[in-house]
Parts: structure tokens; C-alpha cells; sequence
């Protein structure tokens, strides 16, 4: 019995010595190498040294079975390492997406095996989303007219030619390992259905919050409590691979908001597993104005009205779901001011009332939008 190097290409004679590198393999997937020793006794693995694989051939091995051994082979390499596209929706906001694609630009994983699809939401023509695009090698833009995020994305998805997709929005600045440690955590997970990656939130001038950057530090997008609780993660940094979204569905493109949470809960309701991962690592800036919070606030409770409404078709349910939830916004927030005062991340008396009083804006706001919508309004995006 001969001993062989593999190359991508088909093995021509009975014994070759040329050389198959192979990259990223990772040890779950080498359980795919049983194939040829059960069905072909001529071919075998003899082990890995120095990032090779050695092949054991016979002298009597066909054609027919190197060939079948260099598909194995291929196969491991893609699931090793699969084509990832990173869909970014984008809304008025090209000076924070070139940041965005310029940590996108850098990533640890190989060029060749991601790109990057901008989807314009309906931008103003000054931003020239487009022009931003076009700085980098790895980005393509196209557009969606359909308002809403998760019309973007949708838009995102039917272009991606990736089996893993990722997903993070104009605002944020992945991790220069972020493609790398996303894919690891997909692939490491029997059936994996979605993967959600810490969201660090950051603020303009750490050493002087404002009163709503000090709410943003304890309660903005806490991925792991969304997950463990709600089944799903923010879109700002989720990771799954396109057969996840063929066999569940895309996003519902008539949420302005909570889109995320509604499509998660899908993935977990087919039996998919869903991870946190702490590794895989975005930054997100804090809101730091009530301008800010306000268009968020008004956002979210547009999106939560319109899930619920979707959930319940029952007209006396959807009343009853209304009122519980209207009349919960305008009770005092109680509650969570205790638990405020007991979070020793807020460091002084001053700032826990301060978050205390951001908890009661948010509350009223709430409250009168989902009114606004209960009369008959539209939910807005921004």
C-alpha cells in the first residue's frame, strides 16, 4: 500500500504524491472522513502532519475511488470554512456604515470566503450610500423601497450567496475576529440554528454619561438575557446559515420593529439550537439623547403593537392584550427602580434616579404610541 498527498484536483493515477492543503479543519467535521473506509477498503486516512492529510492508497485503488476520496475531501473544506454573507441594512446613516465596513474590510477570515451586501432602505441621496459602498473591496450595495429593516434584510437574503449568513446593522463595529468566531460557534453546535453574539455598548464620552447613556449601560441589548429568555437575538449581531432560513422563513417585513424577536422564536420553535456567544463581539454605540430614545421608543412599541396584533386574530384577545399591556406602560415602574437602586453599576444616588426617571419617559411614550396606533395610526420606522 502506497501513502499520498491529495490535491483538489482528481487523483489521474492509482498512487499520486501530490499535495492537498488543507485549512481550518475543525475536529467535528472529521467525523465526515468515515465514508471512504467503509465503502472503498483501497482508500484510507493515515493522519495530518504539518497541515497535510496523508492518504493511504493500494496498489489496485481505482480511479473511481480517489475520485470519491477528493470529493470527501472538498466537502470538509467547505464545511470547515463556508461562504458568509453579512447583510446590513441601512437608513440615513453612511457615516457610521463606513465605519462599519471598514472593520468589515479587516477581518481575520479569509477574503475569498465572505463579502459584505449594503441594502439601502431609502436613504436620503445626501448620505450617497452607494459612494460609501464602493470604498470597499468586500461590500456591494443594492436597495429596497419597502420601509423597514426587515424588508432590507429580506432583500439581504435573497442576494446572499453564502451558506452561512450574518447579520449586523450600519451602526456597529464587529470585531476584527467576528466572521472567524461566528462561523466557529455556527459550526461547533449540532444543529445549529442561530447563533447570538455579544453587543458591547460604547458612549461618547465615557466619563460623562448623560441620563439616557446611563440607562443604555444596564439595559441596551442584553443578547444573552434575549436569548436564554426570548429565544431570539438583536439582528445587531446574529449569525445562521441560509438553510435555517429556507426551511423557517424570512423576516416578517411588516414589523418596523421586533422583527428579530419574532423570527427567532420561529428558529427555536422548529427545534433549532441557539447559542450565546460571548466571542463573537460587536460594539454598538449608546443612545445619548432623548431625541434618540424617543424615535427608538416610538419604534418599539409600533413593532411590539403590530406582533401582538399579529399573534392574537381574536379581536376580544387583541383588546385584552391592548389594555394589559397600555395600562402596564402607565403603571409606575416601581419595580424596576428597586431594582435600580440595588445595581451596583450605577454608583450614586444621583444616577439611579436619573435612570429611574428614563424608565418612566420610556414608559409614557410607550404607552401613548401604542394609543396613537389603537386609533387607528402606523407604526413608524424611525
Amino acid at each position: 500500500m502506497a501513502r499520498a498527498f491529495l490535491t483538489q484536483e482528481y487523483l489521474k493515477n492509482r498512487v499520486s504524491r501530490q499535495k492537498f492543503r488543507f485549512n481550518h479543519l475543525k475536529g467535528c467535521v472529521t467525523l465526515s472522513l468515515t465514508h471512504p473506509t467503509d465503502k472503498d477498503k483501497n482508500v484510507s486516512l493515515a493522519g495530518k502532519k504539518c497541515g497535510y492529510w496523508f492518504v493511504n492508497l493500494s496498489a489496485d485503488c481505482s480511479y473511481k475511488s480517489a475520485k470519491t476520496f477528493t470529493k470527501s475531501i472538498r466537502k470538509m473544506e467547505f464545511l470547515s470554512s463556508p461562504f458568509v454573507s453579512v447583510i446590513i441594512p441601512v437608513y440615513n446613516d453612511g457615516e457610521r456604515l463606513k465605519l462599519c465596513l471598514e472593520a468589515l474590510e479587516n477581518q481575520t477570515y479569509a477574503k475569498n470566503l465572505y463579502e459584505v451586501i449594503v441594502i439601502d432602505n431609502g436613504s436620503d441621496e445626501s448620505e450617497d450610500i452607494k459612494g460609501v459602498v464602493a470604498q470597499f473591496s468586500q461590500a456591494i450595495a443594492t436597495s429596497e423601497t419597502t420601509p423597514g429593516s426587515y424588508a432590507a434584510r429580506n432583500k439581504g437574503i435573497s442576494l446572499a450567496k453564502g451558506e452561512a449568513i450574518a447579520f449586523t446593522d450600519s451602526d456597529c463595529i464587529p470585531a476584527l475576529n467576528w466572521i472567524e468566531n461566528g462561523v466557529k460557534n455556527l459550526l461547533q453546535v449540532p444543529n445549529c440554528g442561530l447563533v447570538a453574539g455579544k453587543i458591547e455598548i460604547f458612549f461618547k464620552n465615557p466619563n460623562q454619561l448623560t441620563p439616557v447613556e446611563l440607562y443604555e449601560s444596564i439595559m441596551a441589548l442584553p443578547q444573552k438575557e434575549f436569548l436564554e429568555k426570548h429565544n431570539y437575538g438583536a439582528t445587531a449581531n446574529v449569525f445562521t446559515f441560509k438553510r435555517v432560513i429556507e426551511n423557517v422563513g424570512i423576516f416578517d417585513a411588516n414589523l418596523k420593529s421586533s422583527g428579530d424577536v419574532e423570527w427567532g422564536q420561529r428558529v427555536a420553535s422548529c427545534g433549532y439550537k441557539q447559542v450565546y456567544a460571548e466571542d463573537t463581539c460587536v460594539d454598538h454605540p449608546a443612545r445619548y439623547s432623548f431625541e434618540q430614545l424617543y424615535r427608538r421608543t416610538l419604534r418599539h412599541a409600533g413593532g411590539h403593537y403590530d406582533l401582538q396584533k399579529q399573534k392574537c386574530q381574536s379581536f376580544l384577545k387583541q383588546n385584552q392584550m391592548f389594555l394589559a399591556s397600555f395600562f402596564r406602560d402607565l403603571t409606575p415602574p416601581l419595580m424596576f427602580a428597586f431594582k435600580v437602586f440595588s445595581d451596583s453599576r450605577l454608583k450614586t444616588i444621583e444616577q439611579k434616579i436619573k435612570v429611574s426617571l428614563v424608565m418612566v419617559f420610556i414608559r409614557y411614550i410607550s404607552a401613548w404610541e401604542k394609543l396613537r396606533l389603537k386609533l387607528g395610526g402606523n407604526s413608524v420606522r424611525d
